[in-house]
């Protein structure tokens, strides 16, 4: 005959605090997986874009003359650098390289896109915001494991500051 432990408050926190820590430890063994995802939804967004920009550039440059307000730069340069932008630090932030300096890029190309264009409706702002959130977290939180950045700096230690001595 198997005894069991009287329930005690002590043996519930117990259990619970297990419990928390088993979740815990879950949640770790997931976050490298949402890193990714959250890197890969967000280069999307700004890579699609890039590709709707080059499938016609003469109207992308029309809409830099016409729609969008770029302040300090000149219709045509807007347009190529915005496209430069798009299309190249993407695909840096989808493979995690150079990730951070990737989300900072794309946050201030976020910001500039939002105040640029006038007539952007509440709904074009809502996903600017969201898009921003999201590119701060990358930004404060890094790429995550599974990056071209965890590789070469913690893995193969490429690029690694070297210990004080």
């Amino acid at each position: 005959m198997s005894t069991k432990p009287p329930i005690s408050a002590s043996n519930i926190v117990r259990r619970v605090q297990s419990l928390w820590c088993r979740f815990s430890r879950l949640l770790g063994t997931l976050a490298p997986g949402g890193d990714l995802i959250l890197r890969l939804w967000v280069a999307n967004v700004f890579f699609a874009s890039a590709l709707t920009k080059i499938q016609s550039f003469e109207t992308t440059v029309m809409l830099f003359e016409y729609e969008f307000a770029v302040p300090l730069l000149p219709p045509v340069a807007a347009a190529w650098i915005g496209t430069g932008i798009e299309l190249l630090f993407p695909v840096l932030l989808a493979v995690g390289l150079t990730g951070r300096f990737s989300a900072v890029v794309l946050f201030l190309f976020n910001i500039v896109a939002a105040i640029s264009y006038p007539d952007i409706s509440d709904a074009g702002i809502r996903d600017h915001q969201i898009w921003g959130i999201m590119l701060l977290v990358m930004l404060l939180h890094g790429p995550g494991k599974l990056s071209l950045d965890y590789l070469l700096f913690h893995k193969l230690r490429i690029f690694r500051p070297k210990e004080a001595e």
